[in-house]
């Protein structure tokens, strides 16, 4: 299996890493059935993990917190089975609280925890995961988790830091701290939700590296038609899906799927260096990889940005500077 594009490796912002663009996320990798309507037999995840080892896609992205660790575990046995982390592959992680615990000593704690269950001795990126649950001041405050993380970086027991989350607003809180190396937004930068346009544009001013998630607004721009009704895990208004039929159809005049424009989307953007997508079984990696090979038409995108969402709709209200 080789690369789909030339410009398949890319820099990750000012980091010294290079990767693919294509990430492989590992959220539904542990199995998180309420979230995702489906579990993950631990075997099939270690095997999702040994595919893209084996394929082009030289990127993992995971979290602390992803099934209680699982996530983690299952890509560490995979490593190991493997005879090592590939030098060219990246694994990315984050922090995350323990309740209600996002102290600097939780950070400390986490991140020992996803070294062990990695099996890495070093992280190359490490990511502060959904602060939006918890006070800014409590957490950007001295002493508080980001402090922490960036003195972890900065003694060198850690490589890059990111921050990763959701909501556009708070999100660009964190950006202006000016400490970050990466941003990591799922859901605002979509087919259907362009919220994070500002906060990416100022995240790449700055010379921090984007990672684009959840392309597919957590499945309805991947499934089928008319068999799902929810964007970014809530229930979408009629008008959404509306105009997810009328993408379907778009992109069936054009001789392509949604899915497939919905990944493009996200490839064709010079701000984005990668764009991590979900997978929990190894036909997926293939699938991912031949679908970021594809040629898309120019006038498919002059017609889906016809359709276009009204701010109303989207998730978070644009973060205006």
């Amino acid at each position: 299996m080789t690369a789909p594009t030339d410009s398949w490796m890319r820099p990750l912002g000012a980091t010294k890493l290079q990767v693919s663009a294509v990430c492989a996320g590992g959220s539904p990798l542990g199995g998180m059935p309420l979230l995702y309507g489906y579990d993950v037999p631990r075997e099939r995840g270690v095997a999702t993990v040994r595919a893209v080892l084996d394929s082009p896609i030289r990127f993992i992205d995971t979290s602390n917190g992803y099934s209680d660790g699982e996530s983690e575990r299952r890509i560490g046995e995979a490593l190991r089975r493997a005879g090592g982390l590939p030098e060219d592959v990246v694994v990315a992680t984050k922090v995350d609280p323990r309740g209600r615990d996002y102290s600097a000593a939780r950070v400390r704690a986490s991140v020992a925890e996803s070294r062990e269950r990695l099996g890495l001795d070093h992280l190359p990126l490490v990511h502060l995961h959904d602060p939006e649950q918890f006070d800014f001041e409590e957490i950007a405050g001295p002493g508080g988790a980001v402090e922490q993380l960036v003195a972890l970086r900065d003694a060198g027991e850690i490589g890059a830091i990111g921050i990763a989350g959701g909501p556009v607003q708070e999100m660009a809180r964190y950006v202006e701290l000016g400490v970050f190396d990466v941003l990591l937004v799922h859901n605002r930068w979509t087919l259907l939700d362009r919220s994070a346009g500002p906060l990416i544009a100022e995240a790449v001013r700055r010379g921090m590296g984007v990672l684009n998630a959840a392309v597919y607004g957590g499945g309805i721009l991947a499934a089928a038609p008319g068999t799902s009704a929810s964007y970014g895990y809530q229930a979408a208004a009629q008008e959404t899906l509306d105009r997810v039929d009328a993408m379907h159809l778009v992109c069936a005049e054009h001789g392509t799927d949604l899915a497939t424009a919905a990944l493009h989307f996200s490839l064709r953007d010079p701000q984005v260096s990668s764009t991590v997508v979900g997978m929990s079984r190894p036909e997926r990696v293939a699938a991912t990889v031949e679908a970021a090979a594809v040629q898309l038409p120019d006038e498919l995108w002059v017609d889906l940005e016809a359709l276009l969402p009204p701010e109303r709709v989207w998730l978070d209200a644009p973060f205006d500077r």
